[in-house]
């Protein structure tokens, strides 16, 4: 099974338990690949703005480990095939309620959509012909993205910052019924605890959303062949 497949939809009717959901109740579930088993989601790599606003160590909002993120990254494009997503922040055109404040804050970044900061990074480039998405919220989980993946995805994120756009994209979608998986090593935080701390809160959403490294999500979804 490539990384890019999943669980093949359910044709139990509404309000229907099969027979293999009446197995599964009360058992722990130990991992994504388990929970694709009664999900039934197809899986999504998204890369969450990976642009130069965050990603220059010049920029105000540079996350500093961002260098370290691109080769897991690209390495799970590479398992993913077609089946990836990147997102780009863009500022909202018209400023409402605490958007006003924010911006007053971060005047910076109040510039246009194609304005330089919010370019793709050359690392990203390839990965953006396949799918891309431009949101002005910090989560990206929304009608563009639905379109894309389907109502109920299982999205493995990455990405910066692991403290805002990663954590606001995820929480969302596990509202939405969507299983997530957050690749550990392929998002990068403000700083280091905010990065961690962040990891942490995720960590609690447990089945509907798992925090691992990329090489324990590939060796979970993709086991070597005897």
């Amino acid at each position: 099974m490539s990384a890019g497949s999943g669980g093949a939809g359910s044709t139990t009717g509404p309000g229907e338990a099969s027979d293999a959901s009446k197995e599964q109740e009360g058992r722990r579930k130990d991992g994504p690949a388990d929970v694709e088993d009664s999900a039934g989601t197809d899986r999504w790599l998204v890369v969450v703005d990976p642009q130069v606003i965050f990603a220059d160590p010049d920029s105000t909002w540079a996350a500093p480990r961002f260098g370290e993120i691109v080769e897991p990254v690209r390495r799970l494009g590479a398992a993913f095939g077609d089946r990836v997503i990147v997102t780009r922040w863009v500022p909202p055109v018209e400023k409402q309620g605490s958007w006003v404040p924010y911006f007053e804050q971060f005047a910076f970044a109040d510039q246009p959509p194609d304005h330089h900061l919010f370019d793709l990074v050359p690392q990203a480039a390839d990965l953006a012909t396949r799918h891309t998405v431009a949101e002005p919220t910090f989560g990206k989980w929304g009608a563009q993205l639905e379109a894309i993946t389907g109502p109920t995805p299982h999205l493995v994120l990455t990405g910066v910052a692991t403290d805002c756009c990663v954590i606001s994209t995820a929480l969302p979608a596990i509202d939405a019924g969507a299983q997530v998986t957050v690749v550990s090593d392929g998002c990068a935080g403000s700083d280091d605890d905010s990065h961690q701390r962040a990891l942490d809160v995720m960590a609690l959403y447990a089945p509907q959303l798992f925090v691992m490294t990329s090489q324990e999500f590939l060796d979970e979804v993709e086991p070597e062949q005897e």
